[in-house]
């Protein structure tokens, strides 16, 4: 393996089991890689490969029912499995820290986030009259607007996104030799997520601390990684320089992944994205020969019979493989013509004029204003925008959970404006559905997938229990599940079927409009495309329509008809989804899609200020104080209209759309 001269972490042969019943199941085998001072080291790899496994080893956090069964974890020469429970906690305060991939579940309900985040600051034995200045310092460096006001909530009244910022800043408060980051920019949107990322790479420049970072985004690996491992089924398939990993990848698992990604200018009208056939080994499975090979396209004899080593390549890059020459010609999987939808220009879905105010703290919080947008049978509208920037509210509105102030929202021609989710009709109900974007939290894990569909239906079609059932099985098996997971409860399904039986139960009604609140964000590359896909079929079956919800710009380029973005509550521009990646864009727009980590260094625009609190926002153009483009006095006075400036597309600025054409063709200064 390829190691440095100054090594902080080393990992030799690690092998991890859980206990299953009464037996113990390898999760992890033989994995061995180190990371030097400095370094960052990326990991990769499907849900329940084991990547979480090795980080939470790492920080000797394996739950009772694990245990490392062999090999060593070495942090800075010292054997973790050998300190004490006193030296376990001086070194997570002072040497390692860990950022995990559920925010929500790693905050204390009950407990303001400015104790929470000052609780970090005492454990370092800073003195108590310095918590409250250092609370602040530490959460305006991870771009949270209004830290003040932050420090007085509760988990529960923060978004996904902001929740993600809090736990990153007590992570990053003690600058820690090795920062351990599990999924850290999951909900985040793309700017926020830059600057993020940002962060990371300036606390590793100023510190010299050292990264392991695991994501499914294998953009934000190649981004921040020197080195990157691929993991499958615990084994260690590839690992080498990052940029030779990406471009030049020598393991059929690694192409494979990099095959599932949405990227360019393909979408979903043109061609269906490459999927990886099969599942993972259950846990704990003996397999002779290649781990992979069940899945893997060209699969020989010699696969099935011996277990390839991990072999060395050109460059410090190893492969898991016979064939390492030819993964990078491997035939591609062939997706099927893209399904056949009905298009139509009926509109399903008017909303105009729409606003809502909350009240927090006895301030007013302006969520929506003014929202026009409109979606037609059969049609994907995707709603980009930063974390509180409307979507879920406008969302919720939607289906009914909020009832706006003012405006209009009509469905099929019914004003709905005013009918609550609990006044609304059935077929109201019905017709609207919802999938949210982590499926563990949407799901009764005490109840079977049967219950979970049936009781939906029951509620929804007024089927009795054999009816329900029937129904059950049917839609299982429209989004691809068998009959065997008819009993099975949620904790026994992987990320991917999770959000199948979420799907499933989302069409339990036959509904007309389906919000999607992130349906992908947390899933790995390769089930993420199997959804998508799976999603395309549904749509073009039912005829029914999407209003996608993501941050991920690529995914939504795919997806989507219409793009919708969103700022401070306002809509700042609506097109078609290939009008708007081509621009001329909205000054927001255009720093939203420079942010994207994949696109070239040096054409990110970095937004000056912090986001605005909704509950003040600025006078004039809500984007103003951020605004690269911002032309003068005008758009500090005068809120500008969303005006349409061309057939089908509307945008929210006082500058022309040929003068926006004009200074986008230049390379924005940094």
């Amino acid at each position: 393996m390829v190691t440095t001269t100054d090594q902080l972490l080393t990992v030799e042969n690690l092998g991890i089991e859980y206990k299953v019943g009464t037996e113990w199941k390898k999760a992890v085998r033989d994995v061995s890689f180190s990371i030097g001072s400095g370094e960052s080291l990326g990991l990769v790899g499907e849900s329940g490969c084991g990547k979480t496994t090795v980080a939470m080893a790492i920080m000797h956090y394996l739950p009772r029912n694990g245990r490392v069964s062999e090999g060593s974890i070495q942090l800075a020469g010292r054997e973790i499995g050998e300190l004490s429970a006193s030296e376990l906690r001086r070194m997570r305060v002072n040497q390692v820290s860990m950022v995990y991939q559920d925010p929500g579940k790693s905050l204390n309900p009950s407990i303001r986030i400015g104790r929470q985040v000052a609780d970090v600051f005492e454990l370092m034995e800073v003195p108590k009259d310095e918590w409250d200045g250092r609370v602040i310092d530490i959460l305006r460096k991870v771009q949270i607007a209004d830290p003040e006001r932050v420090v007085r909530r509760y988990p529960h009244q923060l978004s996904g996104g902001m929740l993600q910022r809090v736990v990153i800043a007590m992570a990053i408060a003690s600058e820690p030799e090795l920062l351990v980051l599990d999924e850290p920019t999951t909900g985040l949107d793309a700017t926020v997520e830059a600057e993020v990322l940002d962060l990371i790479s300036n606390l590793r420049a100023e510190t010299g601390t050292s990264v392991l970072f695991i994501s499914h985004s294998l953009a934000v690996i190649r981004k921040m990684c020197d080195r990157v491992g691929v993991l499958y089924a615990g084994r260690l398939l590839a690992e080498g320089p990052a940029e030779a990993i990406f471009t030049d990848p020598r393991h059929p698992y690694t192409v494979g992944l990099l095959r599932s990604l949405p990227t360019g200018e393909l979408s979903r009208n043109e061609a269906q994205l490459d999927t990886i056939p099969g599942t993972l080994p259950p846990l704990g499975a003996e397999i002779q020969g290649c781990i992979y090979a069940d899945r893997c396209p060209i699969v020989q004899d010699v696969c099935r019979e011996e277990e390839p080593d991990l072999v060395a390549l050109d460059g410090n890059r190893f492969s898991r493989c016979f064939f390492p020459e030819r993964a990078p010609d491997l035939p591609r999987v062939v997706a099927p013509d893209p399904p056949v939808r009905q298009r139509s220009e009926e509109t399903l879905l008017d909303i105009s004029a729409t606003s809502k105010t909350f009240e927090q703290e006895g301030s007013p919080v302006f969520a929506l204003k003014d929202v026009d947008l409109s979606i037609r049978i059969g049609e994907t509208v995707a709603l980009v925008g930063e974390s509180g920037s409307g979507k879920s509210t406008l969302a919720k509105v939607i289906l009914g959970i909020h009832v706006p102030d003012e405006g209009a929202v009509i469905q099929l021609g019914e004003d709905v404006l005013h009918d609550s989710l609990h006044s609304r009709s059935g077929e109201e109900i019905r017709s609207v559905q919802m999938v949210f974007q982590n499926p563990d939290s949407a799901l009764n894990r005490r109840h079977s997938v049967r219950r979970i569909i049936g009781r939906a239906v029951q509620r929804l079609r007024g089927l009795g229990r054999r009816g329900s059932h029937d129904r059950a099985r049917d839609l299982l098996s429209e989004v691809r599940m068998g009959h065997q997971h008819l009993t099975a409860k949620p904790s026994h399904l992987s990320g991917g079927l999770k959000q199948r039986v979420a799907i499933a139960r989302a069409f339990a009604g036959s509904p007309a409009l389906v919000v999607l609140d992130e349906p992908t964000s947390a899933l790995d590359v390769s089930v993420q495309a199997a959804i998508i896909n799976l999603l395309a079929e549904l749509q073009a079956e039912e005829n029914v329509a999407y209003l996608f919800i993501s941050h991920d710009l690529n995914v939504v380029r795919y997806v989507a008809d219409r793009v919708a973005v969103m700022y401070l509550g306002r809509l700042m521009e609506v097109g078609t989804a290939e009008r708007i990646f081509r621009g001329p864009h909205h000054p927001y727009s255009e720093a939203l899609l420079s942010a994207a980590p994949d696109r070239e260094e040096g054409t990110r625009i970095r937004l000056k200020g912090e986001i605005p609190a909704a509950s003040d926002p600025p006078p004039g153009c809500s984007f103003q104080t951020r605004c690269h483009r911002k032309i003068g006095e005008i758009c500090e006075t005068v809120e500008p209209p969303l005006t349409e400036a061309e057939p089908g597309y509307s945008i929210r600025c006082h500058i022309p759309i040929d003068e926006l054409a004009a200074l986008q063709q230049l390379v924005p200064q940094e």
